[in-house]
């Protein structure tokens, strides 16, 4: 199994850290979901649908609440607005992906294009190993450039993808919303990491995990091991796995992601138990509406220290692990 690279090696020079805040300094504070010692927010991206899954935009505060542990929170700053957000695109590129390349590169295009047009984006491709094929951005020319780097060959290392890629998103993103967009065809077969951990780190961070599956049933014993893995990742964070059967289907997909991500509620509440005793606190998001709608958002968080904080120089930070070799 090959080795994660502990440094950097370029295939394009990445641009240097810029730490800013999108929303107030108060939402800014309260980035990865952990508890700072001077605001002490927990910050929730929600979807609201109705039962037929057509996203519901249009409710106020009053009828949203809030639960950790359990009990009722209250809810400090409540916005419903399409703000930009620092995404990644984590494409599988191993042997199988092959056939599939085009289509799923033509997705990604299709979604970026239907995102909000001042997100910063980056595309990460991986097979035994990740590389980050392009830096954050919002030239889409350099995104197609990245996406056409084909080298299908070799296993499925997907969580040390997604692991890595939430490393470079902490050194890295500018934007205070944090998405992942995983494309995928094969069960991980490749990871040093654990699928645990990376729903932990995802959750964590507040960082949403959309995907993508195209499996296929001739290898029914790995498609259902993969969408496990998939369902358990996006279900923790708080955003949705799509298994289409055919993968001319992806790009309709790809812009439905977008759609969700533009159309979500921003919810910061002060948690009523604030020790940080490394505990994990469970969090439930109900609303009262008409047609009893469906919520979804991040599943809980661990209530550590805030040491991965967006205001760590990169010297500071951690490596992110990617190979970007020129």
């Amino acid at each position: 199994m090959h080795q994660l690279s502990s440094t950097l090696r370029h295939r394009r020079q990445a641009p240097k850290t810029v730490v800013a805040a999108l929303f107030a300094a108060v939402l800014a504070a309260a980035a990865w979901g952990q508890f700072r010692s001077d605001t002490r927010l927990v910050v929730l991206h929600a979807s609201v649908t109705d039962r037929k899954g057509k996203l519901l935009t249009n409710l106020n505060e009053n009828a949203f609440k809030v639960f950790e542990n359990g009990q009722p929170q209250q809810v400090k700053i409540f916005r419903r607005e399409d703000v930009p957000v620092s995404l990644g695109i984590i494409i599988d590129d191993s042997g199988s992906m092959m056939t599939k390349r085009s289509r799923v590169e033509a997705a990604s295009v299709a979604m970026v294009r239907a995102s909000n047009p001042q997100d910063e984006v980056f595309i990460v491709n991986f097979n035994d190993d990740a590389y980050l094929d392009v830096p954050f951005t919002n030239d889409l020319h350099k995104m197609e450039q990245g996406l056409a780097r084909i080298d299908s060959r070799g296993g499925t290392a997907m969580r040390d993808a997604i692991g890595m890629s939430l490393d470079y998103m902490r050194q890295k993103a500018q934007k205070d919303k944090k998405v992942l967009m995983v494309i995928t065809d094969g069960n991980d077969n490749a990871s040093n990491i654990s699928l645990e951990k990376v729903v932990a780190r995802s959750n964590q961070s507040d960082t949403l995990i959309y995907a993508i599956g195209l499996f296929t049933e001739e290898e029914k014993h790995e498609a259902t091991k993969a969408r496990r893995a998939l369902n358990e990742l996006t279900g923790a964070t708080g955003g949705l796995a799509f298994y289409p059967k055919d993968v001319n289907d992806v790009q309709a997909l790809a812009v439905e992601v977008a759609k969700d991500i533009r159309s979500q509620y921003t919810i910061a509440y002060e948690p009523s138990l604030q020790q940080l005793d490394g505990s994990y606190r469970q969090i439930k998001v109900m609303v009262n509406a008409p047609g009893k709608p469906v919520v979804r958002t991040r599943s809980g968080y661990y209530a550590t220290p805030d040491v991965d904080s967006p205001r760590q120089t990169a010297s500071a930070a951690p490596s992110s692990g990617f190979n970007i070799s020129h």
